[in-house]
């Protein structure tokens, strides 16, 4: 099967995570994609596929050589993010694409072009697989399972040398549960690759230190017409909380290395409100000094207004895999040589955001993060290039080519 088709089998499934619930995985209907993939690669030859409780996938393809060489394995997620609707998807196919804009739904007057977006400027005489612009397209990372499982069938159908290989794939990682579960001693890899990222002709192992902040208030509600000297407006105290923090640390004004607190949430009436935001840096004493200015200024508020109108809960999400992927570069350059066997020139980039695999890096299993040829990811202006995605399976049989050398 091409990968491109595999790709739109797998968006027809709705897999959207949900943070707020306490199932495992955090919505059922991952499991209806987690099966059919497990139908799906045993009818390839992959013997072993199964679902576990959790809800993660599970395959391994056995070694066919007879030299030692490493244990290697590949994992994508299965659920696309809370942040737009992954039901009903309408995929559609832009052929040679000329540069000009994409329209995505004339009805709502919903087009793209590099105008917005500077990557499409990149992809000219390119296939784009693009949304109808009610959805999200789902290439986040439904086409890390597609080119992984397009990987895996080209080796059994050819009987290509190889050793072993483990595949994996994880619900809930937009929702930071990912690694919860994930059996590294039974996944049984030297190193592994999830393949979730966007350029092909990057193979990435710095990511951000990360948190999450949740903050509650506890105000004091009184009639606005005698509320002189007494009322203590929650929401007022959010907005003084937030207008406290380093304005330059807003996401919408950072780049690069340069870290971010970003506001998710904030609801709330007079007596009571909740912020919650996530905490982010690739430096490990920057982050930690973003930590205490949450702490700060919840002292701070405590000691201005009642004591405990503020309780403050700031949890570590994941940390920056760097410190441990450096130590030994041998599978980031296994990955580059491959990338210039297939004619790609490989490049390096700090990821703004986090993977499984950086969890999964602190649990023992060194994941570095590869590209799928997607862009845009968790609205309805994502696109996938079929072109790319095509390189990413070419890419992924020469990394178990190159593992035997």
């Amino acid at each position: 099967m091409k990968v491109q088709d595999r790709f739109l089998k797998y968006v027809a499934f709705d897999t959207q995570s949900d943070s707020t619930s306490n199932t495992t995985p955090s919505t059922l209907k991952q499991l209806k994609l987690a099966q059919y993939l497990v139908s799906e690669m045993k009818e390839m030859g992959i013997e072993d596929a199964h679902v576990d409780e959790f809800g993660i996938v599970y395959g391994n393809i056995p070694s066919n050589v007879d030299k030692k060489c490493a244990d290697i394995g590949f994992i994508a997620h299965m659920d696309t993010a809370e942040d737009m609707s992954g039901e009903n998807v309408k995929p559609s196919i832009i052929k040679n694409y000329d540069g000009s804009r994409i329209v995505l739904n004339e009805e709502r007057g919903i087009s793209m072009g590099v105008e917005e977006f500077e990557s499409l400027r990149n992809k000219i005489g390119e296939d784009l697989i693009v949304t109808d612009g009610t959805t999200l397209l789902g290439a986040d990372d439904k086409a890390g399972i597609a080119e992984i499982l397009t990987m895996a069938e080209t080796i059994l159908k050819e009987n290509r040398p190889h050793g072993n290989i483990r595949i994996a794939f994880t619900p809930d990682e937009e929702v930071g549960r990912g690694p919860d579960n994930f059996n590294v001693e039974k996944f049984h890899a030297d190193f592994a690759y999830t393949v979730d990222g966007g350029e092909v002709d990057s193979v990435d192992y710095e990511n951000f230190n990360a948190a999450d902040a949740n903050i509650e208030i506890q105000g004091l509600s009184i009639h606005p017409g005698s509320a002189k000297g007494k009322m203590i407006n929650a929401l007022h105290v959010a907005m003084e909380f937030h207008s406290m923090l380093p304005v330059e640390q807003n996401p919408a004004y950072t780049e690069g290395y340069e870290g971010f607190n970003h506001l998710c949430d904030l609801h709330g009436e007079c007596e009571h409100a909740a912020m919650s935001y996530i905490i982010r840096n690739h430096d490990e004493v920057l982050f930690e000094k973003q930590k205490e200015d949450f702490r700060r200024i919840a002292n701070y508020l405590n000691q201005k207004y009642p004591k405990d109108t503020i309780r403050l809960e700031i949890k570590d999400s994941y940390a920056n895999m760097r410190s441990i992927i450096e130590k030994d570069m041998r599978i980031v350059e296994l990955v580059k040589k491959s990338m210039e066997d297939v004619g790609i020139n490989p490049s390096s980039h700090a990821i703004r955001g986090g993977t499984d695999g950086a969890r999964l890096t602190f649990q023992g299993l060194p994941c570095p993060n590869l590209g799928t040829g997607g862009y845009n990811f968790h609205g309805k202006y994502e696109y996938a290039s079929i072109q790319e995605m095509e390189k990413s399976v070419e890419l992924l049989l020469k990394i178990v080519e190159n593992n035997l050398d």
